[in-house]
């Protein structure tokens, strides 16, 4: 039986693992690992393939694993080939999700609508992108955001259409978010919140029908609706799915010989889907593979971002920044500096924070908040000076 390690995802969580220790990677994609936290910066033009690209890695590049056959503990791919495992490791990422609109069918876009998710993706929608082009981005979190701000640097016109009642929702309190869409409006980018969109029809399958019946022209749309935990091989070969591929503290599945890490991967009820977490995760895994000890217990980390225009922005979010009854907030905001920094306290526990502009606290605050240690005894603004009240 092979002593091999194999992994399947030559993206962060794959490459960052075959940086520890000596593992065969089969990555479905045709490009070298890269980063995909610096993907916007690609469509905006301010960064080549090759700016973003990881440290190099031996990966098997445009082959796509097909059946994990768990008896023979082999990989089969789609080229013929079945690679042998001792250990497996799944880091298959996570798909963008396509939303149920009239006119889309998975797997058969029109020409001019992409999802954002990919080196490919970036390239394609950066290949269209001209100044005047009409775009319209369906979906206000993380990923629209920089896709707009990318595509309005391009300068296209922009229209970013988000359901719910503000941009970045899941990281971001009413006033931050609020600070966000004007720095985006500042670029031209026109922001629609509740606003619900119904399909794409024209044409050319591209323009945008919204769903009290207006219609968005557009010549390219972005679907950045968020992302799915890519489970089929794991379903497939019988594993222990719910949301992710479950994984415990030594990032094994059900399957004592494969592990899971990354975006596929779901630990004690959680699924990140960020770029730190899963490369926690890949840096643990590493440790147990090579040294036989060691675990992991989760991830405490960040949302950081940085929105460029003519005044750049910076962010950081973390934890739950909407109070509960009884938690202590302590909020300073200066407009003139477009400054917002605001930190939620339960008990002694710092449980949340947004800031933007100035980010000179986020140090401190951020050990505090991972470590979960208690607040320094002190009054809670010195929490947003730039020592974190250290």
């Amino acid at each position: 039986m092979s002593t091999d390690i194999v992994v399947i995802g030559g993206g962060t969580a794959g490459a960052r693992l075959a940086r520890h220790v000596p593992v065969t990677v089969i990555g479905e994609e045709t490009h070298a690992p890269y980063n995909r936290v610096l993907l916007a910066e690609v469509l905006a033009g301010r960064y080549g393939p090759e700016v973003i690209a990881l440290p190099p890695v031996p990966v098997r590049r445009g082959v796509r694993a097909v059946r994990i056959d768990r008896a023979a503990r082999r990989v089969h791919c789609d080229d013929g080939s079945a690679v042998p495992y001792g250990r497996l490791v799944l880091a298959t990422g996570s798909n963008p999700v396509l939303p149920p609109l009239r006119g889309l069918r998975e797997g058969r876009l029109p020409e001019g609508v992409h999802p954002f998710r990919t080196l490919d993706d970036a390239l394609a929608l950066r290949e269209r992108a001209r100044p005047g082009t009409r775009a319209v981005v369906i979906g206000g979190g993380l990923l629209g955001v920089m896709a707009a701000r990318a595509l309005a640097e391009c300068g296209a016109q922009v229209v970013l259409a988000q359901q719910g009642e503000r941009l970045m929702e899941r990281q971001l309190d009413v006033g931050a978010s609020l600070l966000v869409r004007a720095h985006l409006e500042l670029l031209g980018v026109e922001v629609h919140t509740e606003c619900r969109v119904r399909g794409l029809t024209g044409p050319a399958g591209t323009d945008v029908e919204l769903a009290d019946g207006f219609v968005l022209g557009a010549e390219l749309v972005v679907l950045a609706t968020g992302v799915r935990p890519r489970t089929g091989l794991a379903l497939d070969a019988g594993l222990d799915v719910r949301q992710g591929v479950v994984v415990d503290d030594e990032l094994r599945t059900s399957d004592p010989y494969i592990h899971a890490v990354g975006d596929c991967a779901e630990h004690r009820g959680t699924v990140y889907g960020l770029a730190g977490p899963a490369l926690e995760q890949a840096d643990a895994l590493g440790a147990l593979l090579s040294t036989g000890r060691g675990s992991y217990a989760g991830t405490r980390g960040l949302t950081r971002l940085t929105l460029g225009g003519p005044r750049p922005l910076d962010l950081a979010a973390f934890g739950e920044p909407t109070p509960r009854p009884g938690d202590d907030v302590a909020h300073l905001a200066d407009a003139t500096r477009g400054a917002y920094r605001k930190v939620v306290v339960r008990g002694d526990r710092l449980v949340g924070g947004v800031l933007l502009g100035d980010l000179g606290a986020v140090g401190a605050l951020a050990r505090t908040w991972e470590g979960d240690e208690p607040v320094p005894d002190a009054p809670l603004l010195h929490l947003l000076t730039h020592d974190g009240g250290s």
